[in-house]
Formats: structure tokens, sequence, C-alpha cells
């Protein structure tokens, strides 16, 4: 059985359970279960990906509160929590304490002025590069912070889709 196969015949609790840890936003899985069956992969990505744009503003701060602070290691022995690890294993290898204190310090400016957890794709991203990004969207208004926030967190979400597809081979 191929992984569309599976992914198709799981049972929606066990599908759901996959889904949450992708993405914490119950109304991304629930878009993307409703859906099946699928003939292809694309097809389930691209379920997924419509679904992400769909998210209202509710949606991603719930997804949100699943991801740790940018640079801080998840803790806990979760799916979501070893890929969030995963995803910023290339910023933790850097071992400048300048940087890492400074990526700190924006964490907390861009919390203080949005009111949630700096999101970023950080797969392959040094600490360098993501604590420029944080810099630089310190400057964004809200909806403008709004609208990357909810591209990145689709980004992330496609990205553990992806590995659970992968998975199920």
């Amino acid at each position: 059985m191929d992984a569309v196969e599976v992914f198709n015949s799981l049972p929606a609790v066990r599908l759901e359970e996959e889904l949450l840890a992708c993405c914490a936003a119950p109304a991304w899985g629930a878009a993307i279960i409703a859906k099946r069956p699928y003939r292809e992969r694309s097809e389930i990505l691209s379920a997924a990906d419509a679904a992400a744009r769909e998210l209202s503003w509710d949606d991603i701060r719930v997804a949100m509160s699943a991801h740790p602070r940018i640079g801080e290691r998840a803790t806990g022995d979760t799916k979501d929590a070893a890929w969030s690890r995963r995803e910023q294993s290339t910023a933790a290898q850097s071992p400048d304490e300048l940087t890492a204190a400074a990526l700190v310090d924006a964490n907390r400016a861009y919390e203080k002025r949005f009111g949630h957890v700096f999101l970023i794709f950080a797969s392959g991203r040094t600490r360098e590069e993501i604590l420029a990004a944080a810099r630089e969207r310190l400057g964004n208004d809200e909806e403008s912070e709004r609208v990357i926030v909810a591209d990145e967190l689709r980004k992330i979400a496609l990205l553990r889709l992806e590995r659970v597809l992968d998975a199920l081979r």
C-alpha cells in the first residue's frame, strides 16, 4: 500500500493526531480530512496548502501556541517537538553566544510588539539569518506581519506533512 492509500485509510482520529502535529490548528486538519480520499500525494499537499491559506487569525494563534520561541529547544517527546528541534537544528549549531543573546532580545521585542511568538520557517536557516529576519520583521505593521506569519506557518505545516507522508510508505 502506498502513502496515499494509507493516508486515505487511516481512521480520522489517528489522522487528526498526525495532522495536529503538523499544524496545531484543528481547522487545518479537519479541512484535509474532509476531502479524502485523495488520488495522489500532490492532491493532499494542495489541499493542505489551500487549508492553510484559509485559516483565520484565531486559528493561526492556536497553531502558534504549539511552537517554541525560535532559538529555544522544544522539550518533550511529541512528534511536533522533535520536528521543531530538527527544524531549528542549523540555527542551534551556531556557537556564537552574542547572536544567541541578540535572538533572545529580538524574541522579547517581537512578542512585546505583536503579542505572540516570532514564527519563521527555520529549516536550513542559520541563527544569524533568523536574527536578521526577526529584526527586519519588527518594523512591520501588524497586518503585514500577520500575512508573513500565516505564510511561515503554512510552509512549516507543509514540510511536516511531507514527513508524515514519507513515514506512511
